[in-house]
């Protein structure tokens, strides 16, 4: 499931303080991790399994098939310094995303707080 187009979509949509107040803190966390460059504490961020991908159920597999690959010095360093675009779905799921070249990251509000949820391809 791509959320890209509902970001291009996006009708301008402003996240409230406590909600803004909230990502706050989790993007910090999350950016924290991957400046100590720390799978296993994205992975404790990250919805699992990742993408609804069975193969990529638990930390050692997030490890190994998508921190490897999806989070690169460059993308490390372009989440630490990009702006989180904020934006709500016709499903009222609150997300934030971070556009690194080709690739957007996802974090999306769940009942357990924020989390990673996706990548997508920038179009």
């Amino acid at each position: 499931m791509s959320l890209a187009p509902a970001v291009a979509q996006a009708k301008n949509a402003v996240a409230s303080p406590a909600l803004q107040k909230e990502f706050d803190g989790f993007i910090e966390k999350f950016r924290a991790a991957l400046k100590a460059n720390d799978p296993a504490a994205v992975a404790a961020m990250t919805r699992l399994p990742f993408m609804n991908d069975n193969a990529i159920r638990d930390a050692a597999q997030f490890a190994a098939k998508t921190y490897r690959t999806s989070f690169t010095a460059k993308n490390r360093a372009c989440i630490q310094r990009g702006k989180a675009v904020y934006d709500r779905d016709d499903y009222k799921n609150d997300s934030y995303f971070v556009f690194c070249g080709e690739l957007i990251f996802v974090f999306t509000k769940t009942p357990a707080g924020f989390l990673f949820t996706d990548i997508s391809v920038n179009d």
